[in-house]
């Protein structure tokens, strides 16, 4: 349900002579307390007829910047095509939500969907009455179409209304089009607005960023989580002319190396000798990790997270037949395209941070905080980012933390470029963490669920987080029991408990959290209730979602769309076979049907992807099916060979020669089907990944092998 807008905190005019500029969170201003250079607009219209959104989330690929751009073109019938963005400053009074702004948990389309087409509405009107009242005619009679306003034997660009649309109040409650007049919110014929620049190279990065006098920071980190720097030497670096220096970090983290270039502080970085206290790190052997994790899913659990355990107990012991699973799930790298990386630079008021910046409020908080500045005193200019999956949004504020330790080191006045490479990342960031999980499920004699017990352990992401208070309950941390505590599935005598692991690996959320374990668990099981009771798995799985909530009902006809389109039904080709896997994550609708050739043992080979998504509104199709192709290639990549391992503590993979992406030919076709619906949008950068495994799975398991330790690749699996 969309909320629905105060006057006090609907709309936000400032006014120039050049310029209508319209935004929301705050109080209405006039222009007089307000300039330009300190308003913070949503929607900018110049005299010269040039529309800007100001995007208040950041853009990683997940097409955010196209999305809230399309919602201010439809109300105010201008061409997306013709729009231009950019990205909000960081300002959390106007910009944030809940006073903090950030992007993630595919929410950006959810949050703004009102906010940005009221925002063109208001903008729409107050142009109209400016036209109007010069014109001496009825509102009513005046249009607005292409940036041209129209009326009887009248016309003029709406620039030339920009001043007088000042003059107007901001509508209250702006008049939104009805969906039927929509035009281009579900046009599938529109494309990104950012291709061209993308295309071209003239999208800039934080990679991209090169300041004059700048220096380049590597950091020197412990090869073990929880490590503690003791010593360092800096002797075999001498022959470096580009190396400038190297100072340990104040929290004994590891050792900031400074040059006059990237290369150059890598060179230096790895001729530098190191010694590290181990003491309190992490010096197990992923065998260790694993078992630890499997014998806390087989012991009594520390938190009861659903349901009553003698209750289920007792349903299972008069059960007729029980089926009992274990499951393993490695940790897992994000990985994104572009590595960490960002530049702090001084001001005369205080710092700006350049940077892919997925939670500004947050780095606004961390750099106030280490600098001893006020946050006003921290400007952020937000740049593309390559990717994210959650990376750039840790818990620690990591790389945040590093460039103001760097910054700090080399004198506070100096622009310090922070990078990380891919194999610092992937050695040493923050992980999906290892989970491990049990069922124990009991059926009656029509194969009907009579009892499921179900227990996971793994490490709590948001416990100890800025958002602790939001996401733990009863110390339940939510991140490791969602999709299965609040399963749309009518399940009888379903308990859960949890069991939270302890370490010095730091671990953050990853594309679709918590549900990137839970929907493999719950959509593996569920087919092999099926299996079990000998009946078909969607019609198996449709008889526990015949309730009334609209949980079950959307979750129903998006099974009943893919089982159609994947033509379920039918006979499949000779050597061929299908799994099936539904589930509902961040607010949004999806079920998937995996068609693969061959087997386990002779090699599989994935030959089409069925995908089936209501995800409300679909403001842009295209950016809807690509992210669901991402998302689905995302989890299968992952599912099929990635994990990261460790040897003594130590992360064994480096780089993708070892910690493989999804290759194009992994996967044949994709087919991608949008549920028609006038239901507020909700997100897609994340709900395409967690049925995709599990599909998967049912497919592989449907020629006689059932994976449930991750990834396939190590556990019995070959993929050709």
């Amino acid at each position: 349900m969309v909320s629905e807008i105060s006057r006090r905190s609907f709309l936000k005019v400032g006014a120039a002579a050049s310029s209508l500029v319209l935004g929301l969170g705050a109080d209405v201003l006039s222009a007089k307390e307000h300039s330009d250079a300190e308003f913070t607009p949503f929607v900018r219209i110049s005299v010269d007829g040039t529309v800007t959104v100001i995007v208040r989330h950041f853009e990683c690929g997940q097409g955010t910047a196209t999305g809230l751009s399309t919602l201010v073109a439809e109300e105010l019938n201008f061409p997306l095509a013709e729009i231009r963005m950019e990205f909000a400053p960081a300002a959390a009074d106007v910009y944030g939500r809940n006073g903090f702004m950030a992007t993630g948990g595919s929410g950006s389309m959810r949050d703004a969907y009102i906010h940005y087409r009221s925002a063109g509405a208001a903008a729409r009107e107050m142009l109209i009455s400016a036209a109007a009242r010069s014109w001496q005619v009825s509102p009513e009679n005046v249009n607005l179409n292409n940036g041209v306003l129209s009326s009887i034997g009248k016309s003029a660009p709406m620039g030339r209304f920009v001043v007088e649309a000042t003059q107007f109040p901001v509508p209250a409650k702006p008049q939104l089009k009805s969906s039927e007049a929509f035009t281009q919110i579900g046009n599938p014929e529109i494309g990104r607005i950012d291709n061209k620049e993308k295309v071209t190279g003239a999208a800039k990065y934080a990679m991209d960023m090169h300041l004059d006098d700048q220096v380049t920071a590597v950091i020197l980190r412990s090869p073990r989580f929880g490590g503690k720097l003791t010593s360092f030497d800096v002797a075999n670096v001498v022959d470096n002319p580009d190396f400038l220096r190297a100072h340990a970090l104040p929290n004994g983290d590891g050792v900031a190396v400074f040059a006059k270039s990237t290369w150059a502080a890598f060179q230096a970085r790895d001729l530098i000798i190191a010694e590290w206290d181990f003491s309190k790190a992490e010096n197990r052997s992923s065998d260790e990790m694993r078992a630890d994790l499997l014998s806390a899913v087989n012991s009594d659990p520390e938190y009861h997270a659903k349901g009553s355990i003698a209750g289920t107990a007792s349903a299972l012991e008069n059960a007729t037949q029980i089926i009992e699973q274990e499951f393993y799930f490695p940790h897992l790298a994000h990985a994104p395209m572009e590595p960490l990386t960002c530049t702090l630079a001084r001001t005369e008021t205080g710092v700006i941070l350049y940077d892919g910046c997925q939670t500004p409020s947050g780095a606004q908080a961390v750099l106030s905080r280490m600098l001893q500045l006020e946050p006003k005193q921290i400007k952020i200019e937000t740049l593309f980012a390559g990717g994210s999956f959650g990376r750039r949004a840790n818990t620690g504020a990591d790389y945040h933390r590093e460039v103001a330790m760097a910054f700090l080191l080399f004198g506070g006045e100096t622009p310090v470029k922070l990078v990380w490479s891919r194999e610092d990342d992937i050695k040493g960031g923050y992980y999906r963490p290892a989970v491990a999980h049990k069922v124990r499920m009991g059926l009656d004699g029509t194969g009907r669920i009579v009892g499921w017990d179900h227990r996971v352990s793994g490490r709590a992401i948001f416990k100890g987080s800025f958002l602790e208070r939001r996401m733990v309950r009863d110390g339940i941390d939510l991140g490791s029991v969602e999709g299965i505590t609040d399963t749309p599935y009518s399940i009888p005598g379903h308990y859960v408990g949890v069991t939270d692991e302890r370490s010095p690996i730091t671990v953050n959320w990853w594309r679709s959290v918590g549900h990137s374990h839970t929907a493999y668990v719950m959509e593996s099981m569920m087919d092999m209730a099926a299996a079990a009771a000998g009946q078909d798995p969607v019609s198996y799985r449709l008889s526990y979602l015949m309730g009334d909530s609209p949980d079950q009902k959307r979750l129903a006809s998006v099974l009943r769309l893919v089982a159609q389109k994947s033509d379920w039904d039918g006979q499949v080709p000779e050597g061929r076979s299908r799994g099936v896997a539904i589930h509902k994550s961040f607010h949004t609708y999806v079920a998937e049907v995996v068609e693969i050739s061959g087997n386990a043992n002779d090699g599989v080979k994935i030959e089409r992807i069925t995908c089936a998504v209501d995800c409300g509104v679909p403001v842009n199709p295209n950016v809807i099916e690509a992210q669901m192709e991402g998302g689905i290639g995302f989890g299968i990549g992952h599912i099929m060979r990635d994990e990261i391992t460790f040897t003594n503590g130590e992360v064994d993979q480096f780089n993708f020669p070892d910690y493989e992406p999804l290759r194009i030919n992994d996967i044949g076709a994709i087919d991608t089907f949008i549920v028609p619906s006038v239901e507020p949008p909700t997100g897609v950068g994340e709900p395409g990944t967690p049925p995709a495994g599990p599909a998967l799975a049912n497919a592989i398991a449907a020629t006689g092998v059932r994976v449930s330790h991750l990834p396939m690749s190590t556990n019995g699996v070959e993929f050709v």
